[in-house]
């Protein structure tokens, strides 16, 4: 199978009755996403998308990526949150962390409007001199401060390079179908748009346009990676929680929590899974972490971690599980080679592949990890490509809803993120915050 899931390292610290009784609340959570009467069902576009898009859009998403990678040696995607999390963390996982130094016949692509960091900004202005630039503005609203401070600057530097008219040429917007300042300014300017659907929120969007369009101008495969997603669409709907290991997953990581492990430790033993963990953790945190509820997710990289983080894991505080991802086949791999004078120890290894010792590191440490206390959970992809990352997205998107479910939360709001902006537009002077500037500032030790 191209995704399997094994709990074999957790059954040592689970008791005979700790997932029947979850059994009742996933069929319930099952029932209320398949009738779309629970919480959050107007967000609820994301289970049916891999099967129930627009393909118009999709074709036009093809040709905007092709002419990009004909015609630009720089994009730049601003978006952040899921404007920019999923796009990154699977053009990582298909091509790798080194894409931007190893593309030949396509576009590096960087990643602006994520934070509010200047000297950041300044080096990506930097690197688009004497290079074919292109931007991917991504904004449902087109008023989210940092990437509308992005777009802002990146729009004046393609303006002043290329004249209004060529600079419309080379600016995709990605955002919402009917309304809002960024839709307007592309109609006004004649840029080429793309929807976010009303019904898919910025976390479950990968595999809508926000996703879509940098990843096919990476040159990835996005029918295929559409066609993963399907399959694990019909794979994962079945109702039973001992055919379906998606449901396992979800209620496993409940089973944890309710046990007092609080974090949920995302592991990979594959640097192009960086990102991923990175997605992975605005998806688990944004959705379950409510009414001071929610596993805390986390993620290392192994073995680089294990010379940092591991003693932690080991002997620390006994308050996680672990979820680890193994990848098969990364489509390259190294072999080691004979020494004559063995100086280092390692002729052991010889005729080796860094894949083999990889795995030895992996089977090494779950045993380590679970000797010391600690449960681990293993997904197993057997290939890097598109069709498994549709899956593996598919799969990590309906756990966390059937997961937020069974916490009692809505998985698909956010109300928690508008605090620091409230807060930050006060501090900075914005019209109508005057009252809330003063009472702020007078608590700040300056």
């Amino acid at each position: 199978m191209a995704l399997t899931f094994n709990s074999h390292y957790a059954k040592a610290f689970l008791r005979p009755n700790d997932l029947a009784g979850l059994e009742p609340s996933v069929y319930l959570a099952h029932d209320l996403l398949e009738s779309k009467t629970g919480l959050g069902n107007d967000f609820l576009g994301w289970t049916t998308l891999p099967t129930d898009y627009d393909h118009e859009e999709f074709g036009r998403i093809k040709k905007a990526a092709e002419k990009i990678r004909r015609d630009t040696d720089i994009l730049i995607v601003i978006g952040i949150g899921g404007s920019y999390l999923g796009a990154r963390a699977a053009i990582e996982f298909l091509k790798g962390p080194y894409y931007n130094q190893l593309a030949k016949d396509g576009p590096q692509i960087y990643f602006a409007g994520n934070s509010i960091s200047g000297s950041y900004l300044s080096d990506i202005l930097e690197m688009c001199k004497g290079k074919r630039v292109s931007l991917n503005i991504i904004s449902k609203s087109g008023t989210t401060t940092e990437p509308a401070v992005a777009f802002r600057v990146l729009r004046r530097y393609l303006e002043e390079q290329y004249g209004e008219a060529e600079a419309a040429s080379r600016i995709y917007c990605t955002t919402d179908r009917a309304r809002g300042t960024l839709l307007q300014l592309a109609k006004e300017k004649g840029y080429e748009c793309f929807v976010i659907p009303d019904d898919v929120g910025g976390r479950f969007s990968v595999l809508t346009a926000v996703g879509l369009l940098p990843i096919a101008a990476a040159g990835a495969d996005i029918d295929a990676l559409m066609a993963g997603a399907a399959a694990a669409q019909k794979e994962y709907n079945l109702r039973s929680l001992s055919d379906n290991p998606c449901y396992t997953y979800a209620a496993l990581r409940n089973a944890f929590y309710r046990k007092g492990k609080e974090v949920e430790l995302l592991v990979s033993y594959e640097p192009r899974f960086t990102m991923m963990s990175e997605w992975f953790k605005q998806l688990y945190g944004e959705s379950e972490g409510k009414d001071h509820k929610g596993l805390f997710p986390a993620s290392v990289t192994f073995s680089t971690d294990l010379h940092s983080m591991g003693q932690f894991i080991q002997d620390g505080t006994r308050l996680m599980f672990e979820t680890v991802v193994t990848i098969g086949d990364t489509g390259c791999d190294v072999t080691i080679e004979e020494e004559q004078n063995n100086g280092d120890g390692l002729n052991f290894l010889s005729g080796r592949t860094m894949t083999e010792v990889n795995e030895k590191a992996f089977l090494g440490t779950v045993l380590a990890h679970t000797d010391g206390g600690v449960p681990n959970l293993v997904i197993h992809v057997d290939r890097a490509d598109e069709e498994n990352l549709g899956r593996l997205i598919y799969f990590f998107e309906k756990a966390c809803a059937i997961s937020g479910y069974l916490l009692g939360v809505n998985p698909f709001d956010q109300p928690g993120v508008e605090s620091y902006k409230k807060n930050m537009f006060a501090l900075l002077g914005k019209p109508g915050y005057d009252e809330q500037k003063a009472e702020l500032e007078a608590r700040l030790l300056v």
